[in-house]
Formats: C-alpha cells, sequence, structure tokens
C-alpha cells in the first residue's frame, strides 16, 4: 500500500463521511455520525490518506495558537486499510502542520475503546484528565431518560441524552444506565 497524505479538499466530502461511519462502526463512538465534515478553521486543518484513488484515512486537528495547543478532533481509517500504517502517517504530519502552527503539544479526547487506547499508547501519547460520557436512551430503557432529565415542559418528553459527569459519579451512573463511557484526555509535546 503507497499512501499519500495531503489536504482535504471539498471533493472529499462524501469520502471522508464513509471513511469516518465505517471506521467508527466497532467503537464506542459508534453513533457519532456526521452528515458532513464539520468545518476546521484556519489555522487548524483537514488532511486525508489517499491510496491511489481511494481516501482510505481522516485527521481533522483544530489549532489554537494562543494555547499552543493542536487537538485533533477526528482521526479514522477506513476498516480495509487499519493495521498498515494510514493512522500514523496521518499523525505524522499532523504533528508538523501543528509545530508548524504554533502548538507545542497536541491532544485528542477519546473514549474506553481498547484498539483506540492501545493506538494512542502506543505512539506516545500520555494520558491525563478523564470524564464521563453518559448516555440514557429510550430505546435501551424506557425509563433512563427520566432518570437523567427532569423536563419542565410536559409536551416534551426526552428520548435520548447525551450528558457529560465527574469521574467520581462512575459506579453510580453506570448502576442507572447501559451505556457509560470514560473520556480520556491524551497528549504529547510537539518539541
Amino acid at each position: 500500500m503507497t499512501v499519500e497524505v495531503r489536504d482535504y479538499q471539498p471533493g472529499d466530502e462524501e469520502a471522508w463521511v464513509r471513511c469516518r461511519v465505517l471506521a467508527f462502526l466497532h467503537t464506542a463512538y459508534f453513533d457519532d455520525v456526521q452528515p458532513a465534515r464539520p468545518v476546521c478553521p484556519s489555522p487548524g486543518f483537514g488532511l486525508v490518506a489517499v491510496d491511489g484513488n481511494e481516501l482510505v484515512g481522516v485527521i481533522d486537528v483544530s489549532v489554537s495558537p494562543s494555547e499552543q495547543l493542536a487537538t485533533i478532533d477526528t482521526v479514522a481509517v477506513h476498516p480495509d486499510s487499519q493495521h498498515r500504517g494510514v493512522g500514523t502517517a496521518l499523525l505524522s504530519e499532523a504533528r508538523s502542520r501543528g509545530l508548524r502552527a504554533g502548538a507545542t503539544t497536541i491532544d485528542a479526547w477519546t473514549r474506553d475503546d481498547e484498539a483506540t487506547l492501545r493506538w494512542y499508547r502506543s505512539r506516545g501519547f500520555a494520558e491525563s484528565e478523564h470524564y464521563l460520557h453518559v448516555y440514557a436512551n429510550y430505546y435501551t430503557d424506557s425509563t433512563e431518560p427520566g432518570r437523567a432529565v427532569e423536563s419542565t415542559r410536559p409536551e416534551l418528553k426526552p428520548i435520548i441524552v447525551f450528558s457529560h459527569a465527574n469521574l467520581e459519579a462512575e459506579q453510580e451512573l453506570r448502576r442507572q444506565f447501559a451505556r457509560v463511557h470514560v473520556c480520556r484526555r491524551f497528549s504529547q509535546p510537539l518539541l
């Protein structure tokens, strides 16, 4: 496989969406579906990895020069191209561009998906901050949204609720809700 990493172009959008959806399908982010690539304002950037004419990976990075921080918003490799160095090639170029854009640190927030955690750790990222992502889903348990939200509007009935919570509440929330993820910050210096 010969992969070229290049700038994202508007014509890549459908392939970007397809790659991201398929890459996330068997992860803790399986339902984080985007109908279009979110805008990544400058000095942030988007990169794609292509093999011939096929888009096989994506990475989008927000950059805050004032904080000297580059944050990976999306990194995804098409399942047919995983474990072939595509993600590492994207990360390498993202690190270089982040540094040129004024960042001294690159970070990413991700959920408790073992393969993803291994990938970040094996590329030298250190884990630091944590919090919880809690889902209350009527279709999993019809009482979950009611336990998560007390509606003051009787005409509205919560069906799916996504919430953040402190890590200290993890055991209690795992008893109450079927889907609770630890969200973790991984970071590494760029210098």
